[in-house]
């Protein structure tokens, strides 16, 4: 459909940076985001398209195969949660966050890093999750926060990040700054949070 837009993808992660430091607007794709609950046939594993415009996720698509949910988002059209029998609703983050916090956390990939940074939010009630399913659940208001101090690549993360913000939150690195694609080398992310309540002041990663 786009065939004038470059397309970049786990398979394709080969390409040079001087190839991909001249794109403004491009496909970034995640075929199969969530290998290890793949794996387990939990049904936590997602497909992921997302188009990037000048370093940011502009359009995402988080498709859930087994149950045949999928969230769209766009700059400027909102955030939306389709069913499989095609209904669709419109999602946002929870504002005011809940107490105590709902947070999501990976359930196949534990951080050593989460520990700590749990103790700074207080009291708090745990909700497991894979994939960028982690991201939908603070973007329909499931959940108030995402801490991610593990490792992650730019397709990874990009289809979420759109269907995040576009429901009203924010994915913000250790810098303050919103999470940011194809400015660097490599496609690996630093560490992140996903937040609802853009309001409330959350602890610092490090």
């Amino acid at each position: 459909l786009t065939p004038e837009l470059p397309l970049l993808s786990e398979e394709s992660r080969a390409l040079p940076w001087p190839v991909r430091s001249s794109w403004r607007t491009y496909w970034l794709v995640d075929p199969l985001d969530g290998t290890k609950e793949f794996v387990k046939r939990n049904g936590e594993f997602t497909v992921n398209i997302a188009l990037i415009h000048d370093h940011e996720a502009v359009l995402g698509v988080v498709h859930v195969p087994v149950s045949g949910v999928t969230y769209l988002a766009a700059r400027g059209a909102g955030a939306h949660k389709i069913l499989a029998g095609g209904e669709k609703q419109p999602i946002s983050v929870r504002t005011p966050a809940a107490t105590p916090l709902r947070v999501v956390g990976s359930r196949s990939h534990p951080s050593p890093g989460l520990a700590a940074y749990l103790d700074k939010l207080g009291d708090v009630e745990m909700v497991a999750m894979g994939s960028s399913l982690k991201f939908c659940l603070v973007a329909e208001g499931e959940a108030d926060i995402y801490p991610r101090l593990g490792p992650t690549s730019e397709w990874d993360t990009a289809a979420a990040q759109a269907v995040v913000e576009c429901a009203g939150g924010r994915v913000l690195t250790g810098d303050g700054k919103a999470l940011a694609y194809n400015c660097k080398d490599d496609i690996l992310n630093p560490y992140f949070i996903v937040t609802g309540d853009t309001a409330k002041i959350w602890p610092p990663l490090n």
